[in-house]
């Protein structure tokens, strides 16, 4: 478990799922995700069983300190240690828990994690160009735009760009000073 002040990180497990299928059935988390398929919660669990042997990922429940309830959910994923590099994504379960600082603290444990306990150089994610709110977050924990693939999503009618972010570990040292 790594525990902050509003959220903790646990492992994910298959009691989650209700909660995950749950966003899935959120337009708004689809479309700021970018994800189109649908997954039952048979499916969910069976990728959380195959998740849980992957050696190169970590996955993890985001849960709320005062009640321990399931908020959303992050991987670490592509854990690259002879590069020392990994792939991250989040995301919370419902838009109601969106802009509340829990999003950027879960990202904050992730990062001591990555930096800290696997002892990773690089951490990288992907964000459309329409959500704001998620580009805003992670440049407010050091996250920095390193590139864009043009018009590489096309949902809702509409194109957007993929945005490539990264934070570097002795960035997140500076940071961690800082605070």
């Amino acid at each position: 478990m790594i525990i902050g002040q509003d959220v903790f990180l646990r492992p994910i497990t298959e009691k989650d799922v209700d909660s995950i299928y749950e966003c899935f059935q959120d337009e708004e988390i689809m479309y700021m995700t970018g994800t189109r398929n649908i997954l039952t919660e048979d499916q969910i669990r069976e990728a959380l069983n195959r998740f849980s042997e992957d050696s190169t990922r970590h996955d993890f429940a985001i849960c709320l300190l005062e009640n321990s309830q399931i908020i959303g959910d992050l991987a670490i994923m592509e854990i690259d240690l002879d590069n020392k590099k990994a792939m991250f994504r989040i995301a919370l379960h419902s838009i109601e828990n969106c802009g509340k600082g829990y999003g950027a603290e879960a990202v904050r444990l992730v990062q001591k994690f990555v930096f800290e306990e696997l002892q990773l150089n690089r951490l990288e994610l992907q964000v459309y160009s329409h959500n704001i709110r998620g580009m805003k977050s992670y440049e407010k924990v050091g996250f920095k735009k390193e590139g864009v693939l043009r018009q590489s999503l096309f949902m809702n009618d509409k194109y957007s760009d993929e945005i490539i972010m990264s934070i570097l570990r002795d960035e997140y040292m500076e940071l961690k000073k800082s605070h």
